[in-house]
């Protein structure tokens, strides 16, 4: 899996989670867990994962759909 993003904005994950289902694209979000555990402190983001040959793909539907300034930095 790819991380494409890191965030605490449960909006922006949903919004993704909803791109990544429209395009068949599996995707997961880690870390739910502990930032439940953690409160709202806003300490511990969620990660939002894709399938790593398909992380190109999903890197421009977020982008697309205006999402460019969440994602993390380009794979070398």
């Amino acid at each position: 899996m790819h991380e494409l993003i890191r965030t605490n904005d449960p909006v922006v994950l949903s919004f993704a989670e909803s791109l990544m289902k429209d395009a068949g694209i599996h995707c997961l979000v880690a870390d739910q867990a502990m930032s439940i555990l953690e409160g709202s402190l806003g300490m511990l983001p969620r990660r939002f994962l894709v399938e790593e040959e398909r992380a190109d793909q999903a890197r421009r539907i977020l982008i697309d759909a205006g999402l460019g300034d969440e994602l993390r930095p380009a794979r070398a």
